[in-house]
């Protein structure tokens, strides 16, 4: 018997080790949002108060364009995503581009809400305070939902619609991001508080390009620095748990002009679901990108953004 206790005892040491290891080698606290503004918030970049809430946002272009062109990223990402069609697109048009509640720079909200609803309201209310009455709207993943969303919901605003790799259906993924499975397993939530495995963010950003070798360091350090802004893992968690259902009506319901551009090998959010967003808006157009994965806009900008503007033209 004591040869047993003794026999546990030595293994439930090892476990502690093995687990104070684990934790020492991936210990990754948040960082706070003052720490990550000189590197990720260099101007134009500037923070502005929309109802409580300090939004790091980008407003680039001239400003007497009567059509500002609003540009929504999605899960885990910012406003860094669109950096490749901003910088061409502000030559001629003005463009806006934000961190929305819960990621990027902006960080959580107060009432620890990101659901649709929030984040239409968000977006309305953002554009209140820049006095933009209409606008075009484009957005990426969860981006391409609040996109979708806000031209149900204003669509006296909406001119027009850009939906890339959009979100809005049950999704089947054939593979879906390593951090985002972390974030969505209950028993890893809490763990992942304070800890960031080396390579888990490389891995995650590998995993929605179509070409992982496009991934850069550079790209990684930005993506590893977001998920690290205080607050914003807890976020991550918590809209992760919000999924909207049922709005897939709210699709059909469109009548607006809308462009839907799609990576070939996207693994996220398929390509089949492409097609089901150009069935259910009537006159939409749709335009695969084979090649290029979940986050097209960022994978390879100069080929997206020529369908966009032929598209604006």
């Amino acid at each position: 018997m004591k040869l047993i206790l003794r026999i546990l005892a030595y293994i439930v040491l090892a476990f502690a080790l093995l687990v104070g290891a684990f934790i020492a080698w991936s210990w990754a606290p948040d960082i706070p949002v003052e720490q990550l503004k000189a590197r990720w918030a260099a101007p134009p970049s500037q923070f502005i108060d929309v109802d409580g809430l300090q939004v790091h946002m980008r407003d680039e272009g001239p400003r007497a364009d009567p059509l500002p062109i609003v540009l929504v990223h999605g899960t885990a990402a910012s406003l860094h995503t669109w950096e490749g069609w901003a910088s061409e697109l502000k030559k001629t048009r003005r463009v806006i581009r934000f961190d929305l509640p819960g990621f990027g720079l902006t960080g959580p909200n107060a009432a620890n809400d990101y659901s649709m609803d929030v984040y239409v309201r968000f977006v309305a209310a953002l554009m209140d305070k820049l006095g933009v009455q209409r606008f075009v709207i484009a957005g990426n993943s969860l981006g391409g939902e609040v996109a979708w969303a806000v031209a149900h919901a204003l669509p006296q605003r909406v001119d027009r619609l850009i939906l890339v790799d959009s979100a809005g259906y049950r999704i089947e993924s054939v593979s879906i991001p390593l951090g985002f499975r972390v974030a969505g397993t209950p028993g890893l939530r809490s763990l992942m508080a304070n800890v960031l495995p080396p390579g888990l963010i490389e891995k995650s950003v590998r995993n929605v390009y179509g070409d992982p070798s496009r991934v850069t360091p550079e790209l990684v350090a930005l993506y590893t620095d977001i998920a690290r802004r205080e607050g914003n893992r807890a976020a991550l968690r918590k809209r992760l748990s919000q999924r909207d259902t049922g709005r897939e009506q709210d699709i059909k319901q469109l009548k607006l002009p809308t462009l839907i551009l799609w990576g070939g090998q996207d693994r996220l959010i398929p390509p089949a679901y492409a097609q089901r967003f150009a069935t259910d808006i009537a006159g939409s157009k749709l335009v695969m990108f084979e090649p290029l994965g979940h986050v097209p806009q960022e994978e390879d900008p100069a080929a997206t953004l020529a369908a966009v503007q032929a598209f604006l033209r």
